[in-house]
């Protein structure tokens, strides 16, 4: 592909990451994502120069147009980082069959997702259910196979359910304190959308790196140890890596427990 051809696929990305700035805002809250956007501080209705992904931002120094109040760096952030991952996910996406194409704008369509639910439940510990269902929608016509058949769904099912188990033991011995319920679907999903073996192994990554983060929280007391954490963010990063380096990471786990 021509270098023009990802600088569109960046553009279009960035826009598309404007839109899911609204979702993250609205669904959560159950408003409708119908309508124009408006300024969190002052409520004034943006204008059509007050949209432009990442340069609206950047030419208003970060700053509401009417009231002069800042803008959460939410917006450029989740706008850029859709723009990159877009790029990232069209040039790793492997040969599979025919449908590669297809394979490709589903791809974008669930790393979509997967932007919504870090940043929804990172900043409102909430995982709107359209988006999950949205993205379990997508996992279904996502080509597994050269050939899908009614055995590989049954598979796929089965592996959703174990890789939600640990989630879900957590969610009932914790009484939901632990680990949400939001959390405890889109780990069905996750089992769904990777399989048994790679599905598991997102999900010890999530724990790793949310261990992580919590300790380097903690000892730099940005948090209390009976601090909530979203453990969403961690998921989808989990699932993120393996989506992508599935060969890799199932080789240098196999390598470690001797699976």
């Amino acid at each position: 592909m021509p270098i023009i051809f990802y600088i569109l696929l960046f553009i279009f990305g960035t826009a598309i990451g404007s839109f899911l700035n609204v979702l993250i805002d609205r669904l959560p809250k159950e408003e409708s994502i119908m309508g124009r956007s408006r300024c969190d501080s002052c409520g004034h209705q943006l204008g059509w120069r007050d949209l432009f992904p990442l340069v609206s931002y950047f030419f208003l120094m970060g700053k509401c147009r009417y009231c002069s109040k800042k803008v959460s760096i939410q917006y450029p952030l989740v706008e850029l980082a859709t723009g990159l991952l877009f790029v990232f996910a069209w040039v790793h996406v492997q040969p599979l069959g025919t449908g590669l194409m297809l394979k490709k704008f589903i791809i974008l369509l669930i790393v979509s997702c997967f932007i919504v639910i870090f940043v929804s439940d990172a900043k409102h510990h909430v995982i709107p259910d359209s988006v999950q269902v949205a993205l379990f929608s997508l996992s279904l016509f996502l080509p597994f196979s050269p050939e899908i058949t009614a055995g590989l769904y049954l598979d796929r099912i089965l592996a959703a359910f174990l890789v939600m188990a640990p989630i879900l033991f957590l969610h009932v011995i914790t009484r939901g304190k632990g680990m949400g319920f939001g959390d405890v679907k889109f780990a069905f999903i996750m089992g769904f959308l990777l399989g048994t073996l790679e599905g598991l192994i997102a999900i010890y990554l999530a724990f790793v790196l949310g261990g992580l983060v919590g300790i380097f929280l903690i000892l730099f007391k940005l948090k209390q140890l009976k601090s909530k954490i979203a453990f969403g963010p961690f998921l989808v990063v989990g699932v993120f890596l393996v989506l992508f380096y599935k060969n890799v990471l199932v080789y240098v786990m196999k390598s470690m427990y001797g699976l």
